[in-house]
């Protein structure tokens, strides 16, 4: 889980410095940050506060709490990377495709260890349980929303840019996640 949301930190790390964003809730709290210049951990922290209830009712306390401390751990080191390294500069391409690749593979090991970045991919297993909404369907279309929405504070080349970020998180994932793959604890 620590190198899980390591990756995905640094992700974010190269999304703020592209001024690029994703999906999810910390595609959210990245708006929020360019909207307001207020800190990403800790709003990424609070957006995802409500979600815990559709946590422990979709995937039970366990998920709950490793989703908690993924995203608890996601919040502090987002914040504590820029003090360790420093990026003069960073072409706003290779920081979308690199951090969305950078996501995924983080994703994928919380994925292992039966965690989440919590937010939107909670609430969208918790409709597709209690309403049969497909999940995937939920999550793209509320990624889609956050990256409209997106327009209002970043240029439109920079939300394209975000799209080809988002891609590649998303097809690291199809990529190479199979539910029964993983027989260790």
């Amino acid at each position: 889980m620590f190198a899980g949301a390591l990756f995905v930190a640094l992700a974010v790390v190269f999304f703020k410095h592209a001024g690029v964003i994703t999906g999810g809730t910390a595609g959210l709290a990245l708006l929020l940050h360019y909207a307001s210049a207020q800190n990403f951990g800790v709003l990424y922290f609070a957006i995802n506060l409500p979600f815990y209830v559709f946590a422990v009712r979709a995937m039970g306390w366990e998920f709950t709490i490793k989703t908690f401390c993924a995203v608890v751990l996601l919040a502090l080191f987002s914040e504590w990377l820029p003090q360790v390294i420093s990026i003069d500069s960073i072409h706003p391409v290779f920081a979308a495709l690199m951090g969305g690749l950078l996501a995924g593979t983080g994703l994928l090991m919380l994925i292992r260890h039966h965690a989440s970045l919590g937010g939107i991919g909670v609430l969208a297993i918790w409709l597709q349980r209690t309403r049969g909404w497909r999940a995937g369907t939920v999550q793209m279309i509320a990624d889609c929303l956050i990256l409209a929405t997106a327009l209002l504070w970043v240029s439109p080349w920079l939300v394209a840019l975000s799209v080809l970020g988002a891609l590649a998180v998303n097809m690291v994932i199809a990529i190479n996640h199979r539910p029964g793959r993983y027989f260790g604890m």
